[in-house]
């Protein structure tokens, strides 16, 4: 079987592939562009894109194509009716990232209730040097303890997020989702989480419901010491009402690991001027064990896939 990675340089150079290049011809590209897609995949039986689309134009010109595999668990470069309608099994990898998305939301929580982004520029620039005192009182430090946390989406990494906030004291708030339906009742509405927490935390795929789910209104609902976080995905926040929210001090801080367009444009350059925005490029689901994770959960949808077994891959 021939099997084509088209963009490796998602992967990482430091994982290792060769128990893949066991299962078939492996043909690897760091990174491919559009214009380059349908050359690579031609002859593919089986493909492995992290971002790369593969839309209805790819698929029928892919003739041998039987598995696409994507390395991730966001699946939205993927026409997955159109392949669905050519018999080609799709496949993700779930739950690889948990921890080290969790890890990163906590991270940035962290970075802001201590301020310290700006306790380490006023060492840089001497300050504590030339203090008075033992200590620098320059910023507000907050504790988690007893501080409500909004969680919107509640799968796995929502999940962690929450245990792992619950263990410094911390009050949980599950939001529901507008326009979903739930079967069980420790959920708040959407809207008495916004209006309460002091923290919201975003954990929910992009679709048609969540996107722009946060924007002006829900802005305006949300205590003006609120703190915004998103792991999740761009585009759930509009970007634009989050700059006003930001510069008008509507809410007190936010931290994004995603954006609607990565990387950035100039169109964004005015969020990375905010003293009160910290953005970090797409890397929470970055570790090296989730990394690991991912690629042997690509190994084993490709290795159930060639035995048959249909039912123990992630199909989409």
């Amino acid at each position: 079987m021939n099997i084509v990675i088209l963009d490796k340089a998602t992967i990482g150079n430091d994982i290792d592939l060769k128990n893949i290049e066991l299962e078939g011809n492996l043909i690897s590209y760091d990174i491919t562009k559009k214009e380059n897609t349908i050359e690579r995949i031609k002859d593919a039986d089986i493909i492995i894109t992290n971002k790369v689309i593969i839309g209805k134009k790819e698929l029928n010109k892919a003739k041998k194509l039987k598995l696409i595999c994507v390395a991730a668990t966001g699946y939205n470069n993927i026409d997955i009716d159109e392949a669905n309608k050519k018999k080609i099994v799709v496949a993700n990898v779930k739950a690889y990232s948990t921890n080290s998305v969790a890890q990163h939301t906590i991270n940035l929580i962290l970075t802001i209730q201590n301020s310290f982004l700006q306790y380490n520029d006023d060492i840089k620039k001497l300050k504590w040097q030339k203090s008075a005192i033992f200590t620098l009182l320059n910023y507000p430090i907050y504790e988690l303890t007893n501080k409500k946390i909004g969680i919107i989406g509640y799968g796995t990494i929502g999940k962690r997020v929450a245990e792992i906030l619950k263990a410094f004291g911390a009050k949980i708030m599950v939001s529901k989702i507008p326009k979903r339906n739930y079967n069980d009742d420790f959920r708040y509405e959407f809207e008495t989480v916004l209006k309460e927490s002091d923290i919201i935390s975003i954990h929910a795929p992009l679709t048609s419901i969540t996107k722009n789910l946060i924007g002006k209104n829900e802005f305006s609902l949300m205590k003006n010491s609120a703190i915004l976080i998103n792991t999740a995905r761009g585009g759930i926040v509009n970007e634009n009402d989050l700059y006003e929210a930001l510069i008008t001090k509507k809410i007190r801080a936010a931290s994004f690991d995603v954006l609607t367009e990565e990387p950035p444009s100039e169109n964004l350059k005015k969020l990375f001027e905010l003293d009160n925005l910290i953005i970090t490029p797409h890397i929470a689901w970055t570790s090296k064990e989730s990394r690991t994770q991912l690629v042997a959960g690509i190994l084993n949808n490709i290795k159930e896939y060639k035995r048959g077994n249909i039912d123990k891959i992630n199909i989409l």
